[in-house]
């Protein structure tokens, strides 16, 4: 996926403030902030993107260029013992944290964030929690109308009218939605093969990690799809119709004008082929859209969320 390390062109955070609330929800303006000192005087930075299989932590200083920690993504429960470990292997204190910013699956009320960011005190002098769908429509598309389509461990459309208004689609997690998405594709896999391969189906079911395990199957479904697999073809075509028609809702809801720019995010639409064929289910529903690559990775977005916030004087 392309990438922006230097974020130029974006302000992120004066976008995150002008993100609107809808019934208590905080796509980005509202989202929990936790300031731990009055004067913020450090130069180190860091942004998080945790998703449902790993997570990517990028640090900045101003100095030299970073590259990202990739890890194991840990349950959202466990994300305070997460993240301390880390701090700690890289010895960071807290005091020399300016900020921190964690895009996060799993998060989009005010409350949500808010909950989220109270056991992370601490780790840097001011911590704020964004939901990872809205850091990856940063990333990819910065202040413009459009759509950012999400498609990892689980599924989002999220949409921008340029003007203030969001509105999203799905990401209601593998009980209620995650249609086209890792999880989505592993799952259809598995109930077009049970039949024969119930063993094999039912030890991934039952495992304690079973979505990520679910999810870890799109790659091959995919590959088994483009040699001509007539059920992993069949899985592949229903899920990119599933993320196509929510685009599509989401994008007369905000009435955005064809044709719609549509950026993409996750491991899934990582790949050409799967997009392609999500290109195609968009133009048979009868939607116009332009694609635009996406400017930079989710957490690059986090990161300069919090170069930006380290860097606001406290009112």
């Amino acid at each position: 996926m392309p990438a922006n390390p230097d974020g130029k062109g974006v302000d992120f955070v004066t976008l995150s403030r002008e993100c609107p609330t809808v019934d208590n929800e905080c796509p980005g303006a509202r989202m929990a902030v936790v300031s731990m000192i009055r004067r913020v005087s450090a130069t180190l930075w860091v942004g998080a993107d945790l998703g449902g299989t790993w997570v990517r932590i990028l640090a900045g200083d101003g100095r030299q260029r970073r590259r990202p920690l990739v890890l194991r993504a840990p349950s959202l429960q466990n994300r305070e013992k997460f993240f301390r470990a880390v701090w700690r292997r890289q010895r960071w204190r807290g005091r020399d944290v300016g900020a921190l910013v964690i895009a996060s699956r799993g998060i989009w009320t005010r409350a949500e964030c808010r909950a989220f960011v109270g056991p992370l005190r601490g780790l840097a002098q001011r911590v704020r929690a964004v939901p990872d769908a809205h850091a990856a429509f940063l990333g990819a598309l910065g202040d413009r109308p459009g759509l950012l389509i999400l498609s990892g461990t689980g599924s989002i459309v999220v949409g921008h009218d340029g003007r203030g208004r969001w509105a999203r689609g799905g990401g209601l997690g593998p009980l209620l939605g995650d249609e086209g998405s890792g999880f989505w594709l592993g799952r259809e896999w598995l109930r077009a093969t049970a039949a024969t391969n119930y063993l094999a189906a039912r030890s991934v079911v039952t495992a304690p990690d079973a979505v990520a395990r679910i999810a870890a199957l799109a790659p091959l479904v995919m590959r088994r799809a483009r040699r001509g697999d007539r059920r992993a073809r069949a899985v592949v075509a229903a899920g990119q119709v599933h993320l196509a028609g929510i685009a599509a809702r989401v994008a007369a809801e905000l009435r955005l004008a064809e044709p719609v720019a549509v950026s993409w995010a996750g491991s899934v639409l990582g790949v050409p082929w799967f997009r392609a064929g999500l290109q195609r289910a968009l133009a048979r529903g009868g939607m116009r859209a332009r694609w635009v690559a996406p400017e930079s990775e989710p957490v690059v977005a986090a990161s300069r969320l919090a170069e930006n916030l380290s860097r606001r004087t406290p009112k």
